[in-house]
């Protein structure tokens, strides 16, 4: 089943609970599917990493919402975007511990074969595609300057 085709059927269980937050959701999701696939001009559907970036997109989006809305004190936004970040969540791969995370990171430091910062831009390179959909791009860089320092 494709991600549009769950989008559907989570779009229609959230309307028959009357759940607005999981159809808001679930709406923006359906939304950037389409403007993905208009823009790349696609009669099929999107490629799994595709829909992976996708949906980390509209993660990140959400979270850096939150987080500015928390700056202003304004928990009355922030709490419906956190909210909105759990739906969305559901539809990505398991994200992996921090220390799994760090496992990984390591071993691809000691295949590189990096020992500096200077070194960052190839861990990370490496990473990210490993680590793809299974881990926050925020989250890795940590780890990475955190082994590198």
């Amino acid at each position: 089943m494709s991600l549009q085709q769950k989008i559907m059927v989570k779009m229609k269980e959230a309307m028959k609970s009357k759940d607005k937050v999981a159809l808001e959701s679930l709406r923006a999701i359906k939304s950037e599917i389409l403007l993905a696939q208009t823009k790349s001009g696609a009669a099929e559907g999107l490629t799994e990493d595709e829909e992976i970036k996708l949906l980390q997109k509209l993660v990140k989006q959400r979270k850096d919402s939150a987080a500015l809305y928390k700056e202003q004190g304004r928990e009355d936004l922030a709490a419906p975007e956190l909210a909105q970040v759990e739906v969305i969540a559901q539809f990505l791969p398991e994200q992996i511990s921090e220390d799994e995370l760090k496992k990984v990171v390591t071993d691809i430091i000691a295949t590189v074969g990096a020992t500096s910062m200077k070194d960052m831009g190839k861990v990370m390179g490496m990473a990210s595609k490993q680590l793809a959909g299974k881990a926050d791009g925020k989250a890795i860089s940590a780890v990475v300057k955190q082994l590198l320092a």
